[in-house]
């Protein structure tokens, strides 16, 4: 059984909690499937509203889905949550992310 597949497991046994969706969205990445990563990544963040490092992965995992607006919205909401916490690094990568969508192309 692999780490994705325990994961589930635990998941599945009722041990929902936003670092177990933060870490499956991860994993998900990894694993180049970025639509599970989101579903992931979407529940870490609806449990924890200030966890910037899924803000960070969700934008990464709606950008690598070519949801762009998607992606905007959870870097935007990142940063706010960064700034919250004083995650100053987190802030300034999302900003820089973030600027890179944005720009006129």
């Amino acid at each position: 059984m692999g780490i994705v597949e325990r994961f589930e497991a635990m998941l599945a046994t009722g041990r929902d909690n936003p670092l177990l969706r933060f870490t499956l969205g991860n994993e998900y990445l990894k694993l180049e499937n970025p639509n599970k990563a989101a579903e992931h990544l979407r529940a870490a963040v609806a449990q924890d509203a200030d966890y910037s490092a899924a803000w960070k992965l969700l934008g990464k995992a709606l950008q690598q889905t070519e949801d762009r607006e998607g992606a905007i919205e959870a870097y935007r909401k990142g940063i706010a949550a960064a700034e919250k916490k004083g995650d100053k690094q987190a802030a300034k990568e999302m900003t820089v992310f973030l600027k890179r969508l944005t720009r006129p192309q």
